[in-house]
This record gives C-alpha cells, structure tokens and sequence, in this order.
C-alpha cells in the first residue's frame, strides 16, 4: 500500500478558552450546553486508494498548548453541566461511605515476614505492612501514600530476593505505565542503590542478590513520552552497585527485536526463563542456565503461534503451561536437559474447561472456568489428582501460588453480591477456613445474582450474569447498567465493586456479558472475536441489551452501556451502530481510531486482536466499516460521556479527544455529549481515593439524570 498523508497547513487557532462567554461562531449549542470550538483541519489520509479525512488530527499532539486549551475548556463545560445534578453530592457521600471500609489483601511470605496491605478506609493507597512469622504485631513497612502530597503517586508492584532480605518496588506517577524501580534493603529499610528509572510492562526479577531482569523500550528521540511510538522491548541485566546506563542487554537487541519481553528467574535460581512476543497473544519460550557462566540462550519454543510459560522448575523438569494443540490449556513437563517440544509429557490433560495453573507447596494448583467461575483442584508433581478445593460458593477464586517450601497458602474469594474475603488454605490436608472478611455497609443477602444463556445474532449462546435487589419487579423500568470487554482473551468473571451497590441499591440492574473475544472458553472463543470476525463481539453486545429489554429488565430509556478499553471500542462501534439502542452510552479510555490506535506507544502489538489498516485493503475495509471515530454520522446519539485521562499512555486520551469532538458535531438530539478528563491519571490504576469518589459521583450522577431516576439519597 502506497500511503499519502496530505495535511493543509492550519490558517485558525483554538479560540474556545476557560470563559465559556468567549465561544466562537463555529461552537456548538446543543441543550442549553455550548461545546467548546475544535477547530478542523485539512488532514487528509489515503489507504489503499480511499481518502479519509481526520480533520482532528492535532488532538493527537499531548504537548501543544492549543491540545491543554482544548482538554481544559471540554472540562469545564463537563464540570458544569454535572454540577447542575441535584444529587451529585448525595451520590458522592453515599459512595464514600461504602468504600469507607478496612481493605486487606491475601498475605504471603518472604524470608522471616509475612506481608501484606491494609487500607484503613479511605486511604489513597494501601499500606504495606509485615509481620515476623514467629508471631508479633505488624508493623508498617512501606506507606505509598507518602510517595506524593495529592494521592497521585502509586505503588505499581514489589519483587523481593528469595531471601526477602532485598526488595525491588516499583511506583507510577500519575497513573503512566512508564515506571521507576527502587530497591532497598528490607532488614534496614534503606534504599541500596540508585533508582531504575524509564522501565515499562515489566516487573523485576533477582538473580540472587546480585542483580535484576527488567524489561524496557527503546525510546525515539524526542517521542513524546505519552503517545511516542514504543516498539522494540528490550530485557536488561542490573548489577547491583553499578550505573543502570552500564545494564547488559539480554534480549531484544537488533537481531532479536520484540515488542514485548520478560525474563524470570526460576524459584530455584537455576534458569531464566525468557518470554518473547510481537503481539499481545503468542509466544517464543527461552531459556538461559544462570548457574553456567556465559551460557547460551536455549529455544524450547520458536515460534508465535500459541501461548506458553514455565511455571517451575525442579532439579528434574520444567513445569509448562502451554495451548499448543490444547486450546483451553493443559500442564506439561518435560526434562531440564531436554526442554524441546517433542519431549514434553502431559500432565494434566486439557479439558473442556479452560485452564490457568500454578504452583504452592509440593503441588499444582489447577484453576478452572466453569461458564466464567472458578473451580479448583489440586494435583502432585506427578499429576496425580489430589482433591477438589471447596470454594465458598460460585463466583472468582484468586491467589493458589506461594513457594514450594510452604504449607499454607491464602486465597481470595468474591461474586457480584460477596466482598473480596480471604481464606487460609492448609496445603496438605486442603481444608480451608475464614481469614478476612470484610464489613462493607451492604448487605449481600438483599440481593441475587443469576446466569443466563442468550443467544447472539448467529446463534452462538453468550452467558451474562444479572445482578439485582431480590423481587426486583420486572416491568422495563428499572435503571440498567450493561457491562462488556469482548478482546485480548480477557475473562469477565464475578467481582465486586462497591460501585455497583449505587446501582443495586436504586433498584437497578447489573448485567455482565461474557462476549466471544474474551478468554471465558479458551482460545476458540478469543479467536471467534478478532480481526474480521470482530463484529461478532458487537453483535454479542447488541443481543445482550435485547434481552434484557425482551425479558422485561429495562428497556431502551433505562440502559446504559458500558465498557472500558477494549471495551470502550465496544461501546462506541456498539453505539454508532444502533444510536437508539440505550440512553446513556459510557466509552472509558477507548480504542476509538482503529485507523491509527497501531501508530500510538505499543499499539502495533493489538494486532492480533485488531489487525491493522495497513495490512490489506480488506483489513482496512473491515476497520473502517466499524472504527467507533469513523462511523459518526448526524444521529440521535444516546446521552454520552466519555472518560479518558490526560496521562493514559496505553490507549492515548486522543483517541477520546477526536471521537468526542466528533460527536458534539454529529449530535442530533437533544441530549448531552461530553467528555471528562482526568488529570494526572492514566489507564485506570493508581488514582487517589478522591479521584476515585470524584470520577463515580460523576458516572451515577450522569446515568440516573439522563434516564430521569431520582436515587434514594
């Protein structure tokens, strides 16, 4: 393909600024709502032939001042219009009160200590505190929320030595996926060496106490550090002691270049185990024998076309988790000195449930998706069936991984209707018993949640699971909230969210669809969702809403769609498809340009799911007939806000830049489009606990106004 860009040099300015009085004569009035002016150019684009015009091509520059006016005074019209809400401030109180509870996470046991987080209530962040295994109080060790006066500075990950004498933990500032690693002394607590800095989709792994693996890009010069291209991943080597501009590049040089890399050293510290892929499905598996001085890089995988991973290894074998001729997954091992694929040995066959392993004590834990549920049981070495863990009820179970050596392990169990309660798994009886539970200001008996099986347009059944007040009365008027992802062999399974409770607790409804694209039946089901077969994921979608309206749930004037992401693309093509579908439309952090979502950070790596316009011409057809941005035409459009965050660096905030600009132009009706911009946020982790209540009042305020629902409060 022969690709000309053409863009006309841009004679105006952005005139649209902070004093909503001062708009142009090309802004936009809607509703009582004057919409900032965006100014168009005359970008023009040409693919296989077909001109395309993307007269918002300058939203894409995150460091013009011309984008910071643009991006402030969208706010502050967003700002206004919610301020109007009656009961925005009620909603904001009542969701700070229910997420005003103690949260702690699973423990788990490094060296002497046992560590975990709490978060008294309403903290920014969770504390990490530690306990001696021998008994004692906890203490604190390490408070994210002094990283930052604002709340904006999070702890994004801790990696410690076998020894747990030595920690690395990484932060992120201001929700980027661009990271610092700092390392530190845990007996001291006193940092050890100078901090890793500009360190990106990757954790950190030790090689004793000597050094780490990482995993970086390599940056173009001057590339803004939020949209810029981000192509080649590259596996380094930290020696402790040493100036990080001195790492020793492991992989991912010129003549290995990989969108993404990871390298882990195994439990026993014999092997790194390196994993290297193009796309974000598929994956070489390497190897390197850390305990031979300047061993070679060894293949047990050489190609992309199936997913891998070493989970252990022992003096004998490697412990792999591979899809290769098992599409939902199963267990292999083979021999340490012989790791090649025609010597592996099954040794828990695949089933029609799909597989995700791991390892605790002497065993193999095997947890399975049962119409998106958990079921787990445990097997020996030998793959020798153990028991099946009686799980508290059906819902999602997280967390069966801990060291060979130990004897307990601590699990998470949750469903739409129970909190995120801990229980303490005794490994070699495997009796469980209560550990945490949590005391959340709701009561879960109040409320049911139950699966249906729906067909989608082509017959395929879709399992979604509605949540609702128990002798909710079905009449079509109760305030529904759709919720899909549909991509990347992501599975939606049972989590609570004490921002569904606004919902519920209104006499609303909470429907989960696990569309095809996702990962809830192995890989046929991912597959039945990518490239060209994509608009079975909208389809999905659309038969979900028809059923809750045909089964008299809601009805168009009571649903609001959302998703975020990839779901957030399936709720704008969703949207652009059927505008009377719903009446509140809620894309969050969208992939809405499917024209050029590949040229942003680590984009190109989506392809696999997406495909790219530069593939083929019917590619480019196929992405041009659903992109969300490109299929905006003068409608009545559904009451839409679009949530994004000025430091998203994964889906790039233009992609909601452009599709909301675009809307405000193509809105027929009389209800509200606007956009809401987080600032100093990224994808979605990381935000302060204000940011968090601030960004839910606005989200239920904005769905009850539009759908005419006065909430109890």
């Amino acid at each position: 393909m022969k690709r000309m860009l053409f863009i006309a040099a841009t004679t105006c300015a952005l005139t649209a600024c902070s004093d909503s009085k001062k708009v142009s004569s090309n802004s936009t009035q809607m509703n009582g709502i004057q919409y900032p002016e965006t100014i168009k150019d005359q970008t023009i684009d040409t693919y296989f032939g077909t001109h395309v015009a993307d007269p918002y091509r300058w939203l894409e520059d995150d460091r013009s001042e011309k984008t910071a006016q643009w991006v402030k005074a969208q706010n502050e019209v967003t700002q206004t219009y919610l301020s109007n809400i009656p009961y925005r401030e009620k909603i904001g109180d009542r969701y700070r009160e229910l997420y005003n509870y103690e949260k702690i996470s699973a423990p788990n046991t490094q060296g002497e200590y046992i560590y975990y987080s709490r978060n008294s209530g309403l903290q920014n962040h969770s504390v990490v505190y530690r306990k001696k295994k021998s008994g004692g109080d906890a203490e604190v060790f390490l408070d994210p929320n002094t990283f930052s006066t604002d709340g904006t500075t999070s702890l994004a990950g801790m990696n410690f030595t076998q020894s747990g004498r030595l920690l690395a933990y990484s932060i992120s500032e201001g929700g980027s996926d661009w990271r610092k690693v700092i390392l530190m002394n845990t007996q001291t607590g006193m940092k050890i060496d100078d901090t890793l800095k500009d360190i990106k989709f990757s954790g950190a792994s030790w090689k004793g106490e000597e050094g780490l693996f990482y995993s970086t890009y390599k940056r173009e010069d001057n590339a803004s550090m939020l949209s810029g291209f981000t192509n080649q991943h590259m596996l380094y080597y930290h020696r402790l002691g040493t100036a990080q501009k001195e790492d020793v590049l492991i992989f991912g040089d010129a003549a290995t270049p990989r969108r993404y890399v990871s390298g882990t050293v195994t439990e026993n510290q014999r092997w790194l185990v390196i994993s290297a892929a193009n796309a974000t499905y598929g994956n070489e598996l390497l190897i390197k024998d850390l305990s031979q001085p300047d061993a070679p890089i060894q293949t047990i995988v050489s190609d992309m076309k199936n997913s891998h991973s070493v989970l252990f290894a022992d003096d004998r074998y490697f412990y792999i988790r591979t899809d290769r001729n098992a599409p939902n997954n199963k267990m292999v091992r083979v021999p340490i000195d012989r790791p090649q694929e025609s010597n592996w040995e099954n040794l828990i066959p695949e089933t029609k449930e799909v597989l995700s392993p791991s390892i605790a004590g002497k065993y193999l834990f095997a947890n399975y998706l049962k119409d998106a549920t958990s079921k787990v049981m445990q097997y020996d070495f030998s793959g020798k069936h153990i028991r099946d863990i009686q799980l508290p009820g059906v819902g999602s179970a997280y967390g069966f991984n801990e060291k060979s050596s130990a004897a307990v392990l601590y699990y998470g169990f949750m469903s739409y209707t129970t909190p995120y309660t801990i229980y303490k798994l005794d490994i070699e009886s495997g009796a469980s018993s209560l550990y945490i539970k949590p005391d959340v200001k709701f009561n879960p008996d109040d409320y049911e949640s139950k699966q249906v099986f729906y067909p989608s347009k082509d017959g395929t059944k879709i399992p979604m699971v509605i949540t609702h007040k128990k002798g909710l009365t079905l009449n079509g008027k109760n305030p529904t909230v759709l919720y899909g992802y549909g991509g990347f062999n992501v599975s939606l399974t049972p989590a609570f969210s004490v921002s569904t409770v606004i919902l519920l607790e209104n006499g609303g409804v909470y429907a989960v669809a696990n569309l095809r694209g996702g990962g809830e039946y192995g890989k046929s089901w991912h597959q039945a969702g990518t490239k060209t077969r994509k608009q079975n994921v909208f389809d999905d979608f659309i038969a979900a809403a028809e059923y809750l309206k045909k089964e008299k749930y809601t009805s168009s004037e009571y649903l609001a769609l959302n998703g975020g992401s990839n779901g957030g693309l399936l709720v704008g093509a969703v949207m652009t498809q059927q505008p009377d579908i719903c009446k509140v439309a809620i894309p969050e952090v969208g992939v809405l340009d499917m024209l050029r979502y590949h040229t942003f950070t680590s984009g190109a790596g989506w392809a696999y799911d997406y495909g790219t316009s530069a593939d083929s011409k019917e590619m480019f057809d196929y992405l041009l007939g659903y992109s969300p941005l490109h299929n905006l035409k003068p409608a009545k459009y559904p009451a839409t806000m679009v949530f994004t965050a000025d430091h998203d660096d994964r889906v790039v905030p233009a992609h909601s830049f452009k599709f909301a600009a675009t809307l405000q132009q193509a809105q027929r009706g009389d209800l509200p489009t606007l956009i809401r911009i987080e600032t100093k946020a990224g994808h979605g982790a990381g935000m302060s606990t204000q940011q968090i209540v601030d960004k839910q009042k606005d989200y239920w305020s904005f769905i009850f106004y539009n759908m005419g629902i006065t909430p109890r409060y």
